[in-house]
């Protein structure tokens, strides 16, 4: 049985496998408590300690990490990653940027289907009434 619910959420990351080298560019696939799952071209082997950043907010998310598990997509189409923060105030910084991840999608699918053009705190307000409940942790607001 899983111990996190996963929460689906499709934006860009850029992982930072040596300190050295330079950040690849990744999807994330979805967010729980405990971590992420990304969709990478590329198998990294568990235990590799990374750094993650998701610049698709400002400031941008930044964070160090490990890769707990690795394994090829159903698909073919590559790996998919399971990635943990090293840090709990970390975890906690993942899931407000995840929130305003799903706001600001919100908000673009209310221009397209309604043709409403909202700010991000009418989107934040009307996200929130209905599906901050539905969130990991949520207590009917932004966590």
């Amino acid at each position: 049985m899983r111990q996190f619910i996963r929460h689906p959420l499709d934006v860009p990351i850029e992982i930072r496998t040596d300190q050295r080298g330079p950040a690849a560019v990744f999807h994330t696939e979805d967010i729980s408590l405990g971590g992420l799952a990304v969709h990478s071209a590329v198998p990294v082997e568990p235990g590799s300690l990374i750094e993650v950043r998701i610049a698709y907010v400002e400031p941008a998310f930044e964070a160090k990490a490990r890769v707990a598990w690795c394994r090829p997509r159903r698909d073919g189409g590559g790996h998919e990653l399971g990635v943990s923060f090293l840090d709990a105030e970390d975890v906690f910084r993942a899931r407000m940027v995840a929130q305003i991840c799903y706001i600001e999608d919100y908000r673009r699918s209310i221009a397209r289907a309604e043709g409403r053009e909202l700010s991000s705190e009418e989107a934040a307000g009307e996200w929130i009434a209905k599906y901050a409940h539905k969130f990991p942790g949520a207590s009917g607001g932004l966590q």
